[in-house]
């Protein structure tokens, strides 16, 4: 066995904090692998994603950079658009593979790929500008596909290239797509998502495709390596597979989580199976909280609040929709079933592997990411870690958090929660938002008037953040 630790960095899809049974003590949803990563591991209460949707959040965890620096502003890329991430840049699989690392990524991409139509054109798809799935590029199925996960640092990829109610529907590996799109499918009941499909792709089969193919790569290495399986539930469309159907009281979203659940147990097995579990970090995370089309409603009123106590959901600038659940396992270096309350953030995975592996970061690298492995170690801090943390909602609002207080730069949610920025503005309602989350964690009560000294401050710390490039100084 080799000294350095694997990495298995288990990425869900929409699923929020009350959604994980160790987290909400109220929790319709058993997750019973998750909560023992939790009992062998350490929780963090205060971990964020830099932003409350998917494609920016993503973005910010490969490159750690906050996603506002890159080009899309707002919105979430599509099925066929063109790659977000420089291939210049560097990348958290670059890094590690840099120092001996094998890595792989297994599911769902949504950060961009070059796809060649059959005239040689690149597919682009206006990504983050209009929310449509009317496009429907003439692409060469046998072309290969450039700048997708390969050209970034991932030895080996397999999964699909965006969400499964983006087209199209087809599986990639590496650089190719498996088979050819020549028939057309919808996955939702209004058919709104109906686009060009592989005949024998289906959506309920991907979960545990997914599951299946990151095992099989854990089996074969020998090498230390670094995995990122991103599941494609609990996200749109909801399609828990048969013997998970029924699982819990509030539907299938509950189902599909309890799916997701299960897909971390068989990769803990596979890795106890291997002898390699002792020898392995595995984290337990989401890309951002859970959506609010759901079914929320119905299960709230089942007793089941998938924010738990948090406002806002996917989308929004507010807590419910960056506050995601955070799970760290790793035997012998970090204390089982422990709790850290510091304030972490999905951008911090570079630097903190740079310091697992002793690479040296460039200066034009993770310029928001910071080291947080005092924090997984338990050791004593003297100060935050962070000196605060920026967070994007859809619409590009940003907030920045430092400590206690957080300050949106928005009227409303800046997502799709009541009052969206059109009805804040109608209601004639201050052009920002602080919030002392020591006192006022479900972001009840606007205080900019009562605290303008706290505003100035923030703001003006954002601005400095625009300004230089960056919020780590290295």
């Amino acid at each position: 066995m080799h000294d350095r630790p694997n990495i298995v960095f288990i990425l869900t899809d929409d699923m929020g904090y009350g959604d994980v049974s160790c987290l909400n003590e109220n929790s319709k949803i058993p997750t019973p692998h998750i909560d023992h990563l939790a009992q062998a591991g350490r929780i963090f209460t205060d971990a964020h994603a830099a932003s409350s949707i998917c494609s920016p959040s993503r973005y910010s965890i490969l490159t750690g950079q906050y996603s506002f620096r890159s080009s899309l502003q707002r919105g979430v890329l599509l099925g066929y658009s063109k790659h977000l991430i420089d291939p210049q840049r560097l990348t958290v699989p670059a890094l590690l593979k840099a120092q001996g690392y094998h890595t792989a990524f297994f599911g769902k991409w949504h950060l961009g790929m070059d796809m060649r139509t059959t005239d040689g054109a690149i597919a682009d798809d206006a990504s983050g500008r209009v929310r449509s799935l009317a496009y429907k590029p003439d692409v060469d199925w046998q072309a290969s596909i450039e700048n997708g996960p390969n050209a970034l640092g991932f030895d080996e990829f397999f999964g699909i290239s965006a969400s499964l109610d983006h087209h199209p529907y087809i599986y990639i590996h590496n650089d190719r797509f498996v088979g050819e799109c020549t028939a057309e499918k919808s996955f939702s009941t209004s058919g709104y998502d109906k686009g060009p499909a592989e005949p024998d792709f289906e959506a309920i089969d991907v979960m545990p495709r997914i599951t299946s193919e990151a095992i099989a790569y854990i089996e074969q290495q020998d090498d230390p390596f670094f995995v990122l399986m991103s599941t494609s539930g609990p996200h749109l469309p909801i399609l828990p597979t048969p013997e998970f159907q029924g699982k819990t009281t509030i539907g299938a979203y509950g189902d599909f989580c309890v799916q997701v659940d299960d897909a971390v147990g068989q990769v803990m097995s596979a890795l106890e199976r291997k002898g390699i579990a002792d020898n392995t970090i595995v984290v337990f995370t989401s890309d951002n909280g859970c959506a609010p089309y759901i079914g929320v409603p119905a299960m709230i009123e089942k007793g089941h609040y998938p924010s738990y106590i948090f406002r806002g959901y996917k989308h929004d600038i507010w807590e419910g929709g960056h506050r995601i659940p955070f799970i760290l396992r790793w035997p012998d270096r970090v204390e089982a079933g422990s709790v850290s309350d510091e304030i972490i953030c999905l951008t911090d995975l570079l630097a903190t592997c740079a310091a697992l592996t002793g690479a040296d970061l460039p200066v034009n690298a993770g310029e928001d990411s910071y080291n947080i492995m005092p924090a997984i170690l338990g050791e004593a801090l003297a100060h935050p870690i962070r000196e605060a943390t920026v967070h994007q909602a859809d619409d590009g609002s940003l907030s920045i958090r430092q400590g206690r207080w957080k300050l949106e730069m928005c009227a409303g949610s800046g997502g799709r929660s009541s009052p969206t920025q059109t009805e804040a503005q109608e209601m004639n309602l201050p052009d920002v938002q602080l919030y002392d989350l020591q006192k006022d964690i479900a972001e009840t009560t606007n205080v900019r008037e009562d605290h303008p000294y706290v505003v100035r401050q923030l703001s003006a710390l954002l601005e400095r953040y625009k300004h230089q490039g960056r919020s780590v100084n290295r």
